[in-house]
């Protein structure tokens, strides 16, 4: 209550509104971007599935082999 009293004399009752209305659309702009990168990473991860499957040698070393395209 304390805070509105101090918003009200700082600000005036003419600008409040104008005050209200920019919060508004700031937090819709952060909501819709929230949600556009959590919709782009899920769509990252469903054209993308990882693969729990691992190859590992079973003695330890890594063979490197390297071929050559005529």
């Amino acid at each position: 209550m304390l805070i509105l009293l101090v918003v009200l004399l700082l600000f005036g009752g003419r600008k409040i509104p104008e005050l209200m209305r920019g919060m508004g659309k700031g937090i819709r702009e952060f909501q819709d971007a929230k949600n556009n990168v959590r919709k782009e990473i899920e769509e990252g991860i469903a054209e993308n599935p990882r693969s729990t499957n691992s190859v590992t040698p079973t003695n330890g070393s890594v063979n490197t082999t390297t071929t050559t395209q005529p």
